[in-house]
């Protein structure tokens, strides 16, 4: 038995408060600066699980037990494959340099 089982409590399921565009593109953009790379792949899958895992699957043209393997931590999936996933979410990247520039 679990802590969460043992008293009481509901398992936490970040899907669940992925509700709004805003708050999507935060979780993600809190996943990327994490060193793990399993932080963006669960970051991935749990925007995925919000907007139904079935639906992405069908957008990515990947099954949906193929598409848990791509996500499951220690997974390495192509990048293909997570431009895929990340078109299929609605989802595009911004990349910025770490620079600043002194006036």
């Amino acid at each position: 038995m679990d802590k969460n089982d043992q008293l009481g409590l509901a398992p936490f399921d970040a899907s669940d408060y992925l509700d709004n565009e805003e708050t999507i593109a935060e979780y993600l953009a809190a996943a990327l600066e994490n060193p793990d790379p399993d932080a963006f792949l669960m970051a991935i899958r749990d925007v995925a699980k919000a907007r139904g895992m079935t639906a992405v699957a069908e957008k990515t043209g990947l099954g949906r037990e193929s598409l848990y393997k791509t996500l499951k931590p220690g997974a390495q999936p192509r990048f293909d494959t997570i431009r895929r996933l990340l078109g299929a979410l609605d989802v595009r990247l911004n990349v910025t340099t770490t620079l600043h520039t002194q006036s």
